[in-house]
């Protein structure tokens, strides 16, 4: 039996104390302790007063990464807010606090070595294989920048020399090209933005490209990486054949960058961030008897990469039927996000239009509707800024129009946040796989870098045991969780509205069994898109 105290300090602000329940947890890089809830004799967490807590656990946790607080209401009280002065969260005695470099990949294993999945498992064996490199464009948290490619672009000069020796016997990068078998990544958005300094040295940013074949074994290998989008004499094309440790720092810098885009525009702007503008949007123009409202299912470089992308997004690019056709990846195998999630997309949709169709009836009915007018016009206006360029409806004019534009809503903050979210630890809790921070540029000359340079470019391990807790907290489920498709409160008394949710819910357990029964059959398993782990909205 192992015990630890723990002092917690409510801050001295006006009204920081809370009369709810508080409950802690200490994790640690063998184990995680019990929930303990805190409370002492007397009054816990009146402002400025400290207390003391022991929490136990069975066997030592070893080194502590993380203390984890929960706050519950008190019975049937209003839940209030609490000030705690010290946050404990991500920096704590032990390795939250070391700046020390990672000496050895052996010693990366030692840390949340506690905490596995299948596929955490599959990433350590197998993250320096090209063909999990590419399939993790397609089936891991950022499954949205690849793209056909039918012509390189100019400032990408790969040749066919280059790249004749990743191809099959007796065919050309031109003719693969034709075939549909040639894909690319571009992060030119990336490129100009501003990031941390660090020392007074500004980190770096790698905003470069990929070119990827679909080989005849049906898997997408990467061919050719640049890094950054001028091409020059230090910014060299790296290509497989490379020295062993320059392919890996080639292929792990475009990763951070792609890992960088996706924090700030796939997950954040473009799941959160939206739904935010939706939410706001439903409470200021809805009253609570409006239908719609019944039936809802709902740093400075990363403020730049947001800004910039929402001066460039648009409609048909948050929807995933056109997003899957534009990029032009609509026949590449064993694209399981795009799969799965046209079939969730359709789901939707037809529960959706069945839902409109009760409350409109006409196209007539959709444009008398004020209040309805009201919320699309907020959402155009403040959400997406007015930007015509957007696609973003300011009104809308028919059913159909609302139809799509409301099973986009649901989409997005339900199964499109569950792509993005629920692999974060799966994938990214090895540093070696990917990071959201190189401490160094990468190479300009081929033939210099080692394992040794590898983890010197690696974040601290203070701030990479920081990285992997949060990605375990932000992918951890929870007992409360509400599945797309559950309506734990009825808002309809209306008989077509009750069927319609008994077939949305039957459609989504099919597909579910068919998902699971894939998931067997495939060296790795998709799963962020299965029904059942599906929530309803966006809660963490």
């Amino acid at each position: 039996m192992a015990e630890y105290k723990v002092e917690v300090t409510t801050g001295d602000q006006l009204e920081a104390g809370t009369s709810d329940y508080i409950y802690l947890t200490i994790i640690g890089s063998k184990g995680v302790s019990e929930r303990k809830e805190l409370d002492n004799y007397g009054r816990d967490f009146t402002a400025g007063q400290t207390s003391t807590y022991v929490v136990k656990s069975n066997a030592s946790l070893g080194k502590i990464l993380l203390v984890k607080l929960e706050k519950d209401p008190f019975f049937l009280m209003d839940s209030d807010q609490w000030f705690c002065s010290n946050k404990a969260e991500l920096k704590l005695k032990g390795l939250g606090e070391s700046m020390e470099v990672w000496e050895s990949v052996e010693a990366m294993k030692d840390i949340f070595w506690h905490y596995k999945t299948p596929i955490s498992e599959h990433v350590i064996e197998h993250w320096e294989d090209d063909d999990f490199y590419g399939f993790q464009f397609m089936n891991s948290i950022n499954p949205n920048v690849i793209e056909r490619c039918t012509e390189l672009p100019a400032n990408f000069p790969v040749t066919e020399e280059m790249v004749k020796p990743f191809l099959k016997e007796g065919t050309t990068l031109a003719k693969e090209m034709v075939k549909g078998n040639i894909f690319i990544c571009n992060y030119k958005r990336l490129d100009g933005i501003s990031t941390r300094k660090e020392d007074g040295v500004p980190l770096p940013l790698t905003p470069g490209l990929c070119l990827l074949y679909v080989n005849p074994e049906k898997k997408l290998m990467p061919i050719a990486i640049q890094l950054y989008q001028k091409p020059s004499e230090t910014n060299p094309i790296f290509l497989p054949s490379d020295p062993k440790h320059d392919w890996l720092l080639a292929k792990m810098f475009l990763k951070n960058c792609d890992l960088l885009w996706y924090l700030g525009v796939f997950h954040h702007m473009n799941t959160h961030m939206l739904g935010e503008g939706f939410t706001v949007a439903t409470l200021r123009n809805f009253p609570a008897i409006h239908p719609l409202y019944k039936s809802s299912l709902g740093a400075s470089g990363l403020i730049e990469v947001m800004a910039k992308h929402l001066s460039l997004i648009t409609y048909s690019e948050l929807c995933l039927p056109e997003n899957i056709a534009a990029r032009g990846v609509e026949s590449i195998p064993n694209f399981y996000y795009r799969d799965d999630g046209l079939k969730v997309w359709d789901i939707v949709h037809s529960y959706v239009k069945g839902m409109v169709e009760q409350f409109y009836p006409s196209d007539n009915d959709v444009r008398k509707d004020t209040e309805l007018q009201a919320w699309i016009n907020d959402i155009f206006s403040n959400t997406f800024l007015g930007r015509k360029e957007s696609e973003i409806p300011s009104s809308f004019k028919n059913v159909a129009e609302l139809v799509k534009f409301l099973t986009f809503v649901v989409y997005t903050c339900s199964a499109q946040h569950s792509a993005v979210n629920n692999g974060q630890f799966d994938y990214y809790h090895w540093l070696l796989n990917g990071t959201i921070l190189m401490c160094k540029p990468p190479p300009t000359v081929k033939g210099k870098a080692t394992m040794k340079t590898i983890l010197e470019m690696l974040p601290r391990v203070g701030e990479s045991v920081s990285f992997m807790a949060t990605a375990w907290l932000l992918t951890k489920r929870y007992a409360d969780n509400i599945f797309l498709g559950d309506f734990p409160v009825e808002r309809f008394d209306e008989p077509g509205p009750e069927k319609l949710r008994k077939e949305l819910k039957e459609k989504l357990d099919a597909l579910s069994v068919v998902i699971t029964k894939r998931n067997t059959e495939i060296p790795v398993p998709y799963n962020y898109l299965n029904p059942s782990q599906l929530e309803s909205s966006i809660t963490i």
